[in-house]
């Protein structure tokens, strides 16, 4: 019977991201009617849980902290490739398409992602532990970067409006860069166990014991299956937005509402994968793609769309307003104060879940 459950679950995991593509194709660029909205809506879901079971049989392969930085880097290279083009396309309102986007990833993964995990371990395990060292290595990778490419533009003076000049542009794209790569040497090579799971005693756990690891070839077929499933994942998502940002007017809600829906809806790998973490008490693994994915938003996006800019008409505004700045500076105190104890209870998830519906209110009714 579980062989037969195992057989099935291969043979669906593997069709959906092969559907989801092929979809894709036939749907790209086209006004949808409603039953294939809801038709794209169904397969972007099962690709969505696709994608978590493959980036799950690629951690288990290569082990942590690779498998988070597997699943984070693929969804963040397919999520830049879609802001792109959605700024090529043009239109007022794609000068704040990256900012907007890069924000609502940092405030997704930072209050929403780490808020969940806190919470569902900490109930389920009375504490929720985590190595203090590489998570506050993360944050303030996160937080400086976030510092340097969102709220340093909102005050420059060499350029009108929150927009860097081309020079300081290319010194904000190089220092992300030039940060991502310093912080993904230390997470895989020089201080990899600072980002292993940690047993309740402090002891770091190297290896899992509850399954043997999948074959070689096994794991490049969920690489491949995963990269298929992603592309679905953030295609589909653009395919359905023309509905989502109907529902968003006719409902008299702020356009930004939009850029939240399909940033939620482009992480949901990363969330359903850290939650399935946490539950299993491996919060730093949880930790490692909520931070990791952030950083990665921010470290690949802008040196992206600093490229990009080059042919691209139009202002690139990267500055926040006051009101996102304060929420910002917010998360950052509350993630440091939640980091430095290397544990937390359900009112540290309790607190950045607030945070994070704090940021979906002022979304709707800014």
């Amino acid at each position: 019977m579980i062989a037969r459950h195992m057989r099935l679950a291969a043979q669906w995991t593997t069709l959906v991201p092969l559907l989801a593509v092929v979809l894709l194709a036939l749907t790209w660029g086209r006004d949808l009617p409603v039953w294939v909205v809801a038709l794209v809506t169904l397969v972007l879901a099962g690709a969505v849980l696709a994608a978590v079971h493959h980036a799950e049989v690629v951690a288990h392969r290569v082990g942590e902290p690779f498998g988070s930085l597997v699943l984070a880097v693929a969804v963040t290279i397919i999520e830049v490739a879609l802001i792109v083009t959605l700024m090529a396309d043009g239109g007022d309102k794609s000068s704040t398409l990256a900012r907007d986007t890069v924000f609502a990833a940092v405030m997704i993964t930072c209050n929403g992602i780490v808020g969940l995990c806190l919470l569902v371990a900490s109930l389920r395990h009375r504490t929720a532990v985590f190595n203090p060292e590489g998570t506050g290595a993360a944050l303030a990778t996160v937080a400086t970067l976030a510092t340097l490419s969102l709220v340093l533009p909102t005050f420059t003076t060499s350029k009108p409006g929150p927009e860097f000049s081309t020079v300081q542009l290319t010194f904000a794209a190089l220092s992300s860069l030039i940060l991502y790569g310093l912080f993904v040497t230390t997470q895989t090579v020089r201080h990899r166990d600072y980002f292993l799971p940690i047993t309740r005693h402090g002891e770091v756990i190297t290896t899992e014991e509850h399954a043997e690891a999948p074959t070689v070839l096994t794991a490049r077929a969920s690489l491949a299956l995963l990269g298929l499933a992603l592309i679905g994942v953030v295609g589909l998502a653009k395919g359905v937005s023309p509905t989502i940002e109907s529902g968003v007017e006719a409902a008299g809600l702020h356009h930004a509402v939009v850029g939240v829906i399909i940033a939620l809806l482009v992480l949901l790998p990363e969330t359903i994968a850290a939650l399935r973490s946490a539950r299993r008490d491996r919060v730093q693994t949880s930790l490692n793609l909520a931070l990791g994915s952030a950083m990665a938003s921010i470290g690949l996006t802008i040196p992206a769309v600093a490229l990009a800019s080059l042919w691209l008409s139009g202002p690139l505004v990267l500055g926040l307003g006051a009101t996102h700045m304060v929420l910002l500076a917010l998360t950052v105190v509350v993630a440091s104060l939640t980091v430095v104890p290397g544990r937390a209870t359900p009112l540290q998830g309790g607190v950045h879940l607030v945070l994070f519906a704090a940021y979906l209110e002022l979304a709707i009714n800014p």
